[in-house]
């Protein structure tokens, strides 16, 4: 075990123990008192990556539709959709009882004003690819909304249950204040934001979906996982959005405590920047793939708190690992490769990694760094703050990169933005052949669900062998709760939406 591990287990094991016998007054049962220990990074819905700001923008906006726990499509700010036989027309009908949290109404005009926004290169909308096929949009009355489609779309409803997908008010659009204000739709409304510190959210008393089950959520920002659990130990905590499983892991240790544990679709990967030599190669690519022990990095740096994966992650299209190149490592075939490609004495890169999200994305980084020495891959880490590393990354300026991305239900949505010749991301992606391009377009228009699943496993498997990122494992979603919180339910794309059906009792 690496000493850095060590110590990590030894301080979460001091704050379980160090707390024994601490008593403080349990929250205002109206409010759910709730920590994180990574702050959002903006409040602009359309151009947030961080899984942090995700998870706090998902509470006050909405998008059209939304998945539920079983990654199915089910009713948002529309209550009703109609995809024409073609698949060439979407129609949605708006809940006319829905509300801004101005006190304006949702109407059709905000939908077509949103997702003019989001088509808007300039804007910079992270899923803009997602919705490239909507060639026009009609608004035949304030509660209806015609997409009009360039071509048949199967994955584009899917895509639009997303907060990257929200709903913005067409007079926030116009006046120019989103990201400086959160004027959504939500369950919660935005009261007050102080950076790495607190977040403040009240429930919105008019929101179409029902009833909120708490007054408000008053979030605080703990940097260190470990204070987070001293604090739940403590009942100054009521819930808890927990990413290092150090510290999930010791959740049950602790009485009166419930750790919630869902398997998610993001993924952890190491990118490679094929744009730079000698990432360049394909053979470069294909050795360090080869070279990479998964398993170890898994448990090593998430104590075997995952499951390895190939790029797409979610169960109807899931391939196995012994399916996909060199997902067993092979450190002859690895230097073999090295050397064909010319750098049989190595090379030197620089890899980058987020400070807090992943927490875990530090350790990865040094036994990745280990496992490639021995290849003869000279491997320095920088490690950047999560703001800083999003616009690094959103650049794609580096070497190699561990990250962990979002997974989607529908792999066209998870990846065209990254590998499709229009991809928005391709910036990120830095590769691009016509293989993928042309299977990633034949999923998209294909409605047969058998046909569809061996398109992407088609592409799943070039994916893999082409190397341009090297996938990992998937982890899991993890909340920790007093007992007399109920009503919160995890789901595999790691929402915090299920907050707005909890009560404290």
């Amino acid at each position: 075990m690496k000493p850095g591990m060590t110590r990590r287990l030894l301080a979460c094991a001091a704050v379980v123990a160090g707390l024994v016998g601490a008593s403080v007054a349990p929250a205002a049962a109206a409010t759910l008192k709730m920590a994180w220990a990574q702050d959002a990074t903006g409040l602009d819905p359309h151009k947030q990556t961080a899984f942090s700001s995700i998870r706090l923008l998902e509470l006050v906006y909405e998008p059209l539709v939304r998945l539920n726990g079983d990654l199915k499509v089910v009713p948002a700010l529309a209550t009703e959709w109609t995809f024409a036989p073609d698949a060439r027309t979407l129609t949605f009908k708006l809940d006319p009882k829905a509300k801004f949290h101005n006190g304006q109404p949702v109407t059709a005009a905000d939908v077509k004003a949103s997702f003019t926004r989001i088509l808007d290169q300039a804007t910079g909308a992270v899923a803009r690819a997602n919705y490239a096929s909507i060639a026009s949009i009609d608004t035949p009355d304030d509660h209806t909304v015609v997409f009009n489609l360039s071509q048949p779309d199967v994955p584009l409803l899917t895509a639009m249950g997303s907060v990257n997908a929200a709903i913005l008010p067409a007079s926030e659009i116009a006046a120019g204040k989103i990201g400086t204000a959160a004027v959504g739709s939500g369950p919660f409304k935005l009261e007050s934001w102080e950076p790495n510190a607190r977040e403040v959210l009240k429930a919105n008393a008019d929101w179409a979906g029902g009833k909120v089950g708490v007054d408000g959520i008053d979030i605080k920002v703990l940097p260190d996982e470990n204070a987070i659990l001293a604090a739940l130990r403590a009942k100054q905590v009521d819930f808890a959005l927990l990413n290092d499983p150090l510290v999930a892991t010791l959740v049950p240790k602790v009485a009166g405590l419930t750790l919630n544990r869902k398997p998610v679709l993001s993924y952890h990967v190491l990118q490679l920047n094929p744009s730079r030599k000698p990432m360049t190669e394909l053979a470069v690519r294909q050795a360090i793939s080869c070279a990479i022990d998964r398993k170890d990095v898994l448990d090593t740096a998430l104590l075997g708190e995952g499951e390895i994966t190939g790029p797409l992650t979610m169960p109807q299209y899931r391939s196995h690992p012994k399916t996909l190149f060199c997902y067993s490592r092979d450190l002859a075939k690895a230097r073999k490769l090295m050397a064909d490609a010319g750098y049989a004495n190595g090379f030197s890169a620089t890899v980058i990694a987020a400070t807090g999200e992943p927490p875990t994305a530090a350790a990865e980084a040094q036994v990745i760094q280990s496992q490639l020495k021995e290849i003869g891959i000279k491997l320095d880490i920088k490690l950047m703050e999560l703001n800083v590393y999003v616009d690094t990354w959103l650049k794609g300026d580096f070497d190699m990169a561990v990250a962990l991305n979002g997974g989607r239900a529908d792999p066209y949505s998870m990846y065209n933005r990254y590998w499709t010749k229009a991809g928005n991301l391709q910036k990120v992606a830095n590769y691009i052949d016509d293989t993928l391009d042309d299977l990633m377009q034949k999923g998209r228009v294909e409605t047969d669900p058998a046909k569809r699943k061996d398109i992407f496993s088609a592409f799943d498997k070039h994916l893999a062998e082409v190397s341009p990122w090297i996938w990992l494992y998937t982890g899991y979603a993890y909340t920790a709760q007093q007992q007399n919180v109920q009503g919160f339910l995890p789901t595999p794309d790691g929402s915090l939406f299920g907050l707005s059906a909890v009560s404290l009792k």
